[in-house]
């Protein structure tokens, strides 16, 4: 490449090397473009925690273990603190409560004295991730309010079994004589206890009883319970479970509750808090829109949070810590190693996954032909049945596809003494329930869940004549119809023969057996085989310990050693600890397999926290096991989404749980979708696509599109894109290609995004979120030029025939600057060598150059050589003219943004086109952090 820097009296210099560093910021060369790439592509994960200790707050020994902050967060303080604790000074002193809780503790009372506008008491939000211990402080801020006389307080979880973690919490801050009530062991419509904790659940909330022909609800009896001028503690704990208020009734109810006791002191405690904006509309307590706010309602402020993209979810949480209402620390990664195993699959399982997606094909056919047969109008909630188990089956398979992987894996971290922790979201226990039944309760097979997938769609959703508006259809319809749903069966069947078990049953079968396997999921019971080699179904329960037990059971097993291997699904991904704790047994270190992605960050914080918390001999791996498939892909998209939105959002920084190889799957965003109109029109003909499609790609894929329903046949246009085929939809549907094919055009998709990506870097449009940048000041002075003795020393070390200094071949009668750096907006082209000879003559540079003209550039535009009159006109007019300066200078607002958003937003919008808010870092000389935009 050649690069020019600015022209010193008509010169040229052609020079790979970047200028020397000075004081100020200098532009690196366009031949470092690749260099600078890889670096943009890292400023996600360089430097991203600070290690934390209390800003403000003196009292209390340490927390055991190293903490840590994101940068961003780190970059704002808390505010002065002016409560006083009533906690005594003895569970202090032997440090029940660490310094890091107690800190929380008093924000949290702090916070809790303000009134909103709306007349509420304000709530207070604890982002702590697991292992920092967000049990003791809540039960912490329990026994504050209970020394202060507020003797009743509510303490709402996900599960009945976490009331004895609670009252254990209580109990390790010497607070056991605050009694724990579990709401579902009272009879609805008693409130006759009279102090200490209400432990219920959010599903408790929407609980209702006809019992005696009265309809008796529990939210009721809470409210009756605490009485209207309830002044105490409500505690949402795992606060993520009441997302979507406004589309879920237990969401309402969150709110309900909160409206109805508007003196409570609230508390949201969740490692995850809200993994995307719209998820924060039950905090109503956090004041951030309402009366008195720059966001009326909640929608205003979604709406301004969202326009803006991940920079002002970045904002956010900084604001919510500056303002006092927010805390978030969570556990330092360090020792923690995570990796992708990217699964190869063997010529057996893409035959079957093959003949699976033929079939499927063909049953898309079939499904069409029938619903024509018999003229159904409304067809929505047939194509939504066949869509979701179309999607179900292929993610079966595709689980399936790790199991052999995954146990050869851990079999050699067994040998090598470490422990096997799997995490598993879905159990596929009603197909086996499903076959059960139709046995008459025998089972003696272990059962596929995606042949149950397959044929109960067809059993229950083929089209039918009770579907039909038309009149009954003759015997002979009638018998084609059933012919066709027979026939379709049929196949099935005999493709079950070779479809996969039972990921679950699976994986315990091949550990050796319900014996050496810690199972903690949801499910009643399970296929094992027998010591005769019979298989048969048994119930999970043991003796003298009911279904609700046996996973804190299990759980100890494994803390214990009695057995190295556990397996847990989502309903056991809250409130159990499996790490390496110093109190147990088994301290091996834990190797954490996630087989199944979760569905959401939510669950996936979750999970992941199971193994990684306080007081830990070694901290955990982490290995996530993703095939070879490229529909599988979607599974990893959506936590890689929802991982960088609750970076953003939960931790102020939305690096911080980027889990580095697991961004680059996220295809959710804008480029996803643009790649995706790009590929569709290409393969369809409307458009010639820059990007070509991969070597070895199959042709014309309009078959394949068609195949799985992102094509569809119309009568006016022919063949043309479904409606609403959106970015989510494609990767869903791809599952059901052949393997070849899916992974062809998911090639082709992953270069077209790679492509937008890269083309809006270079445009200076991409959003990195907060980047990373060391100056002098917050008045950021910028010198993009060179001296020429610089720009001479440079070319002393040049090598090549075509590098060094040119000159115009006909002398321009004005001196004239030009500029190129690389990726910061639209620039010029590169000038080529060719176009270099025609315009330049190579000279010696052994001569002496004025330097007026260059240092010039500090103080005028280059429209004062341009002129003749020596003036520039924008000047003239009162307006800044910053052509061709080497000097420029950046501003930047810092501090309690969300306050004045709307103000800043309305300012920027004015000025620029771009609606998008760079938030920048900047370290001063004297280290002092700032953030701002």
């Amino acid at each position: 490449a050649i690069i020019s820097t600015p022209p010193l009296g008509g010169y040229q210099v052609a020079t790979p090397t970047s200028p020397s560093d000075t004081q100020r910021i200098q532009a690196p060369p366009e031949e470092e473009e690749d260099a600078e790439e890889e670096e943009s592509e890292e400023l996600g994960h360089v430097d991203t925690y600070a290690e934390y200790r209390p800003s403000k707050s003196t009292i209390g020994i340490s927390h055991p273990d190293i903490v840590v902050e994101t940068n961003t967060l780190s970059s704002v303080p808390p505010p002065d603190i002016t409560y006083t604790l009533s906690i005594p000074e003895s569970t202090i002193k032997i440090g029940l409560l660490s310094a890091l809780q107690l800190e929380a503790i008093i924000y949290a009372c702090q916070q809790h004295e303000v009134i909103l506008q709306n007349n509420q008491r304000a709530g207070f939000l604890i982002g702590d991730g697991a292992g920092v211990g967000k049990g003791r402080t809540v039960a912490g801020i329990i026994l504050e309010n209970y020394l202060k006389g507020r003797k009743k307080s509510l303490w709402f979880s996900i599960s009945n079994d976490l009331k004895f973690d609670a009252e254990r919490d209580l109990k390790d801050i010497n607070a056991q004589n605050i009694p724990v009530h579990a709401l579902n062991k009272i009879k609805y419509g008693d409130t006759a206890t009279s102090e200490g904790v209400l432990f219920a659940t959010y599903s408790a909330l929407i609980g209702e009883s006809q019992a005696g022909g009265q309809r008796r609800t529990r939210i009721k009896q809470i409210l009756d319970w605490c009485k209207p001028d309830f002044d105490g503690v409500i505690i949402f704990d795992e606060c993520h479970k009441a997302k979507n208020a406004t589309s879920t009734k237990m969401g309402k109810a969150v709110l309900d509750l909160q409206n109805k006791l508007p003196r409570a002191r609230v508390v949201y405690a969740s490692a995850t808090g809200a993994s995307e904006p719209k998820n924060m509309i039950y905090m109503s307590r956090l004041g951030i829109w309402g009366e008195g706010t720059p966001f009326r309602i909640f929608d205003d402020f979604l709406h301004a949070i969202e326009k803006r993209g991940v920079g002002a979810m970045e904002i956010v949480a900084m604001d919510m810590k500056v303002s006092g209402m927010y805390i978030a620390r969570q556990l330092s990664f360090s020792g923690v190693s995570f990796r992708i195993e990217e699964i190869g699959l063997d010529s057996d399982f893409k035959l079957v996954y093959n003949k699976a997606a033929k079939l499927w094909a063909e049953a898309l056919q079939v499904f069409m032909r029938a619903a024509d047969e018999l003229g159904l109008v409304s067809r929505k909630s047939l194509w939504g049945q066949f869509w979701s188990s179309h999607q179900r089956f292929f993610k079966y398979l595709c689980i399936a596809a790790k199991v052999r992987c995954l146990v050869e894996l851990a079999q050699k971290e067994l040998e090598a003494g470490k422990c096997i922790v799997i995490g598993l979201q879905s159990t596929g226990e009603s197909r086996t329930r499903e076959v059960l039944d139709e046995n008459d309760g025998h089972l003696d097979r272990f059962v596929s869940a995606a042949e149950g997938v397959f044929q109960s769609l067809v059993t229950k959703h083929f089209p039918s004549e009770k579907q039909s508006r038309e009149k009954a259809p003759g015997n002979k319809r009638k018998r084609k119809i059933e012919e066709m749903k027979q026939d379709l069966l049929n196949k099935i069947s005999v493709l079950g023969k070779e479809l996969p078990l039972n990921t679950l049953d699976e994986l315990i079968d091949k550990f050796g057996g319900p014996d050496k396997v810690s199972e903690m999921t949801g499910r009643k019971g399970r296929v094992v085989r027998r010591p005769d080699g019979s298989v048969r179904y048994e119930s999970r329960a043991e003796q003298g310990l009911t279904i609700d037990h046996i996973n804190i059971k299990e759980k100890d097993r494994f803390m214990s050693g009695e057995k190295l291997v556990a397996i847990i699904s989502e309903a056991a991904s809250s409130g159990i600890s499996l790490q390496a704790d110093k109190r147990v047994k088994n301290q091996r270190r834990r190797v954490h397999m996630t087989l199944e992605l979760p569905w959401s960050a939510d669950r996936a914080i979750q999970q992941f926290g199971r193994t990684h918390r306080s007081n830990q001999v070694t901290a955990p791996e982490y290995i996530f096991l993703i095939s070879e498939l490229a529909g599988e892909r979607r599974f990893a998209s959506i936590v890689a989404k929802r991982l960088e939105s609750l970076g953003a959002l939960t931790h102020g920084d939305r690096r911080a749980t980027e889990s580095r190889d697991l961004s680059k799957y996220n295809f959710e965003n804008k480029y996803g979708t643009k790649a995706l109109d790009k590929i569709t029109k290409a393969i369809l003909g409307h458009i010639e696509n820059k990007v070509p499609p991969p070597k070895g790609y199959p042709g014309d894929m309009k078959l394949g599109m068609m195949d799985v329903g992102i094509f569809c046949k119309e009568s006016r246009f022919g063949i043309n894109t479904e409606k609403d085929c959106s970015i989510t939809k494609f990767l869903n549907r791809i599952l059901g290609l052949e393997v070849h094919k899916q992974n062809y055009l998911f090639q082709y998709f992953t270069d077209n995004f790679d492509y937008l990506i890269e083309k809006d870097k270079k445009e200076g449009k991409y959003d990195m979120g907060i980047l990373g940048n060391s100056v002098p000041s917050l008045n950021i002075s910028v010198d993009r030029g060179m001296t020429w003795d610089e720009a001479y020393n440079h070319s002393l070390k040049l090598s090549g025939s075509d590098e060094g200094f040119y000159l115009k071949k006909t002398k321009p009668n004005i001196s004239v600057t030009t500029h190129k750096i690389p990726n910061i907006g639209k620039q010029t082209h590169p000038e080529s060598l060719e176009n270099l000879h025609q315009r330049y003559r190579k000279v010696m540079a052994q001569l002496s150059v004025d330097d007026s003209v260059n240092n010039s550039g500090f103080i005028s535009c280059t429209h004062v050589f341009k002129e003749k009159n020596g003036k520039c006109k924008k000047i003239e007019e009162g307006h800044e003219c910053l052509q061709g300066m080497r000097l420029r200078q950046y501003h930047m607002l810092c501090g309690a943004l969300l306050r004045v958003w709307k103000r800043v937003s309305d300012v920027v919008s004015d000025i620029t086109s771009s609606s998008i808010l760079q938030i920048v870092r900047l370290r001063t000389k004297q280290l002092n952090k700032q953030v701002g935009k």
